[in-house]
Parts: structure tokens; C-alpha cells; sequence
């Protein structure tokens, strides 16, 4: 079946629509950030470099470490820019574009997030990182894909009587990282939970500058929630997008976290330039060698 104009969308030299790239010019092993300055944080340690292509808030670069070739690519903030990205790096490998078909033959990538976060569990300290062996979406966007068969629903429903989760959200779901990569990138130091992604910075995040709550003890309790002796160990914005699409896509993904507050201590990092750049040389060497 051949994909509608209105449904692949394609710029006038064929490259894919928002990123603005052609096939071959992504590496099956794909690192994302979330700030466009931050790609030339995680390629100022490559080799060489390939490709430049900047178009909104998508930067990409790809290149070369230790003989493996990697594409770098921001994601800007947010599940509804996590959607964009992984459905087009998608169609660079497993769409031919000038037939606009579907190919036979499945290619899997990689996805490797390096992103910041808060921790909301007193023991996770500052500039630690952290590994999310499972995301729990507050942000809705499985629910327009079919994903039944993907989900932990019984970690859905305990969460949602435990925070007497509104109706007028949408459900939470649940979704696991590739256990090979968790495998694979995790040491000795790391830290592992389930990491909650939300759609908001702010309220959503149980921020408030001028405007009310309309839960104010939702992060409490988050905080407390346990399933399994599994609890929720950090927030941020994209994990649960990623983690679910690419489950969907039929591609491997690991969110690795650089955490840069406790919520729950009140606490900041005053070294967060360097613990990103540690978390991202770490992540390079192991997946030179992946």
C-alpha cells in the first residue's frame, strides 16, 4: 500500500517532513537530547563528523566514535515532540520514501536518551544517574496508538487509586525500556526506578508560581507510591513517549538520567554541566563497544 501525501510528508528534496533528513543519513544507534546545544555537548567527543542538519527545534549530527557510527539528535521538550522524532526516524529506515511503501524487511534501532532530571526519592542524590527500567506516561499519548498488548496495566490501575487519579486526566500507562540496553548500561553506581513523565514543567510537575494546584499533594504522592517494592524515582518529559513508540516500532530504547534536583530535599545541582558531560562520555564508551 502506498502511504498518502497528506500522511508521509515529504520536503521538495524528499527528505522526511520536521527533521529534514534522507535515509543513510542516521546511524542504527541513536542518542537524543533534549536541547539543540546539547548535541555539539555529546559530538565535541567524536572522531569525526558526517552530517549537520538544523531545522526548529531538531538538530542533528552524525559522526563517528571509536569506529561506531552515531546520530545525535534534539528532541526539543515534550511526548508530543517525542512523537514527531521517533515516527520519522522511523520511516528513514523502515519506509521507502520514494515509493512511499512499507519495506519487508524491519531495521531496529537503537534509542538512547541522555536527558536531566528531577529525583523525588530522598535516597537518589544530586548529580547521581539513573537508569528507567520502566515509565509510567501522565501525558496521554499512547492512548491514540493501539497498545494494549504493550502496557503494565496493574501498575496502571495501582497507581490510579493510590493518587485518586481524576477522570478528566488521561490514564496513565506503563511501559518498560529495552532490558538489553538496561542490561548493557548499567554499573555498579547506577540508580534504577520507574521514572513518571508528565506533560508539563510546572503545574504538572506540582510547580506553582501564580497559579493553584488542582491536586497539591499529587507529587506526595508519587512519592509514596509502591508496586512490587518497585516505587517512582524521578519526573521528566519524554521517557514514556520514547519507551512507547519505540516498543511499538519494533526498536530497543533506554532512558538514562542525569539527576539534577531532589524534589523532596529542595536541592540543586552546582555541578550540572559536569555530570552531564560524565553521564555522556560514559554512555559513548559503552555503546562504542554495544
Amino acid at each position: 500500500m502506498q502511504l498518502p501525501h497528506s500522511e508521509l510528508i515529504l520536503n521538495a528534496d524528499g527528505s522526511i517532513y520536521h527533521l529534514n533528513l534522507l535515509p543513510g543519513e542516521i546511524a542504527d544507534t541513536i542518542i537524543t537530547v533534549g536541547d539543540p546545544d546539547r548535541v555539539e555537548t555529546v559530538t565535541q567527543f567524536f572522531d569525526s563528523i558526517e552530517l549537520t542538519r538544523h531545522k526548529r527545534e531538531f538538530k542533528t549530527q552524525t559522526g563517528y566514535f571509536k569506529d561506531k557510527r552515531i546520530t545525535v539528535i534534539s528532541t526539543g521538550i515534550g511526548t508530543d515532540n517525542i512523537d514527531i522524532v521517533l515516527n520519522e526516524l522511523d520511516a528513514l529506515v523502515n519506509i521507502d520514501l520514494k515509493t512511499r511503501q512499507i519495506k519487508e524487511k524491519h531495521t531496529a534501532l537503537n534509542v538512547i536518551r541522555l536527558g536531566t532530571s528531577g529525583a523525588i526519592q530522598k535516597h537518589i542524590p544530586v548529580d547521581s544517574i539513573l537508569i528507567s527500567e520502566k515509565a509510567l506516561g501522565l501525558d496521554g499519548l499512547i492512548h491514540y496508538y493501539d497498545s494494549a498488548n504493550l502496557r503494565d496495566h496493574d501498575i496502571e490501575n495501582a497507581f490510579v487509586t493510590h493518587t485518586t487519579w481524576s477522570s478528566e486526566k488521561s490514564k496513565p500507562y506503563c511501559v518498560y525500556g529495552s532490558k538489553t540496553l538496561i542490561k548493557h548500561f548499567s554499573t555498579p553506581d547506577t540508580f534504577k526506578g520507574i521514572t513518571a513523565t508528565n506533560i508539563g514543567f510546572y503545574g504538572p510537575q506540582g510547580r506553582t508560581l501564580r497559579l493553584a494546584l488542582a491536586d497539591p499533594e499529587l507529587n506526595a504522592k508519587i512519592e509514596n507510591f509502591e508496586f512490587n517494592s518497585e516505587t517512582i524515582t524521578n519526573l521528566e518529559m519524554e521517557t514514556s513517549g520514547i519507551y512507547a513508540l519505540s516498543a511499538l516500532l519494533g526498536h530497543r530504547a533506554i532512558s538514562i538520567n542525569a539527576i539534577m534536583a531532589n524534589r523532596i530535599q529542595g536541592t540543586f545541582s552546582e555541578n550540572g554541566n559536569k555530570t552531564i558531560e560524565a553521564m555522556i562520555s560514559n554512555a559513548l564508551e559503552r555503546i562504542a563497544v554495544l
